[in-house]
């Protein structure tokens, strides 16, 4: 068995209490004493933080009184927590492994120059119909934001997620600052976690023109962080005419919109992204393009 205190689960939330209930009732064999669960809202208006007080007294609860940002929260909730490990997962997501803490602490304990752990995700509302997965571990690129472990030491050694980005993009900007200090990230399909969304309906969703302008610029801020000067114009284009191609001469006007506010963010945080930026290398572009891709989704195999 994993030793006491020895992992801590992170959720960042807002405003889903409703999900957040059905997630932290998955997690009711945690109050065994060997992981703690900690709970950031981000000034939820929905009931959320008395909600899991009183339902929930075995959860560590901090809160914003208004929003900061669920970076903000996750960056604080890893800086403060003494677990030798941290699985941040997202308030739509649980475990479908029945004891993903032990395989996760011998997995770190077999590689040591793994820093993280990129989890197996099956996206949908319906569990899969079936857990099992003949996919191999191993080194890759990246992870994804809604189930991932930490192990901490390595977190200790990197910048902070940028909580300038507002949203998305800290799981690339973590994974190339990681590389750059020769940390690795694997892919652990022993662990399987399931996200409780139907990616297809979230073009229907309100926030749909928001997320796709928060997602434009992050994806822009990190080219021009991290990707070589050379690379730059090509990768840029091929991004703007992606969009144009395959939403807005559909006659997606939304995604039309985003695109140039998401092109006035990024003129507006030139000068913070001339700061910041850590390039690669031409060789260091090129091993971290040699790399296996992040595993995002993952379907039942047939």
């Amino acid at each position: 068995m994993v030793p006491a205190t020895q992992f801590s689960i992170l959720i960042s939330t807002r405003n889903r209490r409703e999900a957040l209930d059905f997630t932290l009732r998955r997690l009711l064999d945690c109050q065994d004493g060997n992981v703690e669960v900690l709970v950031f809202d981000d000034g939820s208006t929905d009931g959320t933080f008395d909600h899991v007080r009183f339902h929930f007294p075995w959860v560590t609860l901090q809160r914003n009184e208004t929003s900061r940002g669920y970076m903000y929260c996750r960056n604080k909730m890893l800086n403060e927590t003494k677990a030798r490990f941290a699985i941040s997962l997202d308030d739509d997501a649980h475990f479908l492994t029945t004891k993903p803490f032990d395989a996760i602490a011998a997995y770190f304990a077999k590689h040591p120059q793994c820093g993280l752990i990129a989890m197996r995700i099956f996206w949908g509302t319906n569990a899969p119909a079936s857990l099992d997965s003949r996919e191999d571990s191993g080194r890759v690129r990246g992870f994804v934001g809604c189930a991932h472990a930490w192990c901490m030491e390595s977190w200790r050694k990197i910048p902070d997620y940028p909580e300038w980005f507002g949203f998305y993009g800290e799981e690339d900007f973590a994974s190339y600052q990681m590389f750059k200090k020769n940390i690795e990230v694997h892919y652990l399909p022993e662990v399987l976690v399931q996200h409780r969304v139907n990616v297809a309906d979230r073009r229907k969703d309100k926030d749909y023109g928001i997320r796709l302008r928060r997602s434009l610029r992050a994806g822009w801020y990190l080219f021009l962080l991290f990707y070589p000067l050379s690379q730059i114009p090509r990768i840029m284009a091929y991004s703007v005419w992606m969009q144009l191609k395959l939403k807005v001469f559909k006659g997606d006007v939304k995604a039309l919109k985003a695109l140039c506010l998401a092109g006035i963010d990024l003129l507006i945080s030139l000068p913070k992204i001339a700061r910041e930026s850590r390039r690669f290398t031409k060789q260091e572009f090129q091993q971290y393009q040699q790399l296996p891709a992040t595993k995002i989704y993952w379907q039942p195999e047939k």
